[in-house]
């Protein structure tokens, strides 16, 4: 599974491949945390959409629950600054807290009997202002610990506990609420996030990054506003070339390629298959399924790859077959080619995530995973732009038209930032 580096004098060999990240202490303590607390956000997002859907019988107040699991993403930069001020392990297990208090408080009422569809959609406002930072995060504490050599395989292997969850965890839930019924599937919830609080507290460093460099901790910076320590992290990304260009890349995928991969899923199951539940969930678990193979396959040559190209050739790649998916009229052909969507976009995020990991200083990287996750919000336009297409000329033209509007913006801004991302003696291709 792994490859040791020819040791150069008398230097310690370096060690690669898919399982060396786990040679980090910390690594071992923060994947399973990280699997436990994505496949209790996917159990959960199964469990209560369904009790919200089923009490009201109204899709409007499913959309308003579905909607307020992202309502924290504008904040998102401020627990990127808060884990800059006193460690990303200390933030990111506080977070997971609030998740285990929030389920703890809906077992209590459920329990009690005095659950509403009300109580659950408050809870979700909560969480919901905590959870859209935590991949980013989770991304920042593995950084602390991860030699850098290891980053982008340390992201595969991190990224996929996001793709197991997606397809294990719904199913799991689904099947606990069949077989036992909410309070005791909800009970394996608040166990996992219990669980993820304490093996998070053993990963990573207690203290923030107090290295040398324009974001290091001194006593007087400990006492300055978070808001300039987030325009001080604004500044840092507009002013460092790769940093802005991977932002860049970042908000064009959101704004193309995840509205076709996931929100507007549904309307291929529907209009273009004629299927129902069980064929979209079949497309469903087919993305998931191949961007964790992605995600294994990265981590295992990522000590090959040169991250910044790879990011650029897996973005168009994603894309490119995202519009030959639009084209297929049957899941029998659309099903192998949403699963190769998968592995693209694996390909193109896990190196894209690793690289912005490698390339920002320690003292900083909160903030850039936090500024990362804003891209999240490009998701909307992209999806106001989809609908009236849809409408007036059919998912595939509007698949299309997204599609190569993507790969186009990406290209060029390959070409605009070419010393940054694509000369090979750039600091963001070094393995």
């Amino acid at each position: 599974m792994s490859a040791v580096a020819k040791p150069e004098n008398n230097a310690k060999p370096l060690r690669h491949g898919m399982l060396a990240p786990f040679a980090e202490p910390g690594f071992r303590y923060q994947w399973p945390a990280d699997l436990a607390t994505s496949l209790a956000f996917d159990m959960e997002m199964i469990i209560l959409a369904w009790y919200v859907l089923v009490e009201t019988k109204s899709v409007t107040m499913l959309t308003i629950f579905a909607s307020l699991q992202y309502v924290g993403t504008l904040i998102a930069p401020m627990f990127g600054v808060m884990g800059d001020r006193i460690g990303h392990r200390n933030v990111l297990a506080a977070m997971r807290g609030v998740y285990t208090g929030c389920a703890l408080t809906l077992l209590a009422l459920v329990y009690s009997g005095a659950i509403t569809p009300y109580y659950v959609i408050a809870v979700a406002a909560v969480m919901g202002l905590v959870r859209p930072s935590d991949v980013g995060m989770r991304a920042a504490l593995m950084s602390d610990t991860m030699p850098k050599h290891l980053l982008v395989s340390a992201m595969g292997m991190q990224r996929s506990t996001q793709d197991m969850a997606k397809f294990a965890g719904a199913l799991f839930g689904a099947g606990l609420v069949a077989w036992l019924g909410m309070g005791p599937a909800y009970c394996v919830v608040a166990a996992f996030y219990a669980f993820a609080v304490a093996f998070t507290l053993k990963g990573g460093r207690v203290r923030a990054a107090t290295v040398g460099g324009p974001g290091a901790r001194t006593p007087q910076a400990d006492i300055t506003s978070p808001w300039r320590d987030l325009k001080e992290g604004m500044i840092y990304v507009w002013q460092t070339p790769f940093l802005l260009a991977t932002m860049t890349m970042a908000l064009v995928l959101n704004f193309t390629a995840f509205p076709l991969m996931n929100s507007l899923m549904p309307i291929v199951a529907k209009e273009v298959y004629g299927t129902g539940q069980t064929g979209l969930s079949h497309l469903v678990a087919a993305g998931a399924f191949g961007a964790m193979l992605g995600s294994l396959f990265m981590g295992r040559i990522a000590h090959r790859l040169q991250p910044a190209r790879m990011m650029t050739i897996g973005g168009i790649a994603w894309l490119a077959a995202e519009m030959v998916f639009a084209q297929t009229t049957s899941p029998a052909w659309g099903i192998p080619l949403i699963m190769i969507a998968g592995v693209a976009q694996a390909a193109g995020l896990v190196p894209m995530l690793g690289a912005l990991l490698k390339n920002a200083d320690p003292a900083f990287r909160g903030r850039v995973m936090g500024i990362r996750m804003l891209a999240i919000y490009t998701n909307i336009p992209g999806l106001l732009v989809a609908g009236p297409l849809v409408a007036n000329f059919g998912y595939a033209t509007m698949a299309t038209c997204l599609s190569a509007f993507g790969i186009i913006a990406i290209a060029l801004i390959a070409f605009r930032w070419r010393k940054t991302i694509w000369a090979k003696d750039a600091a963001a291709n070094s393995r």
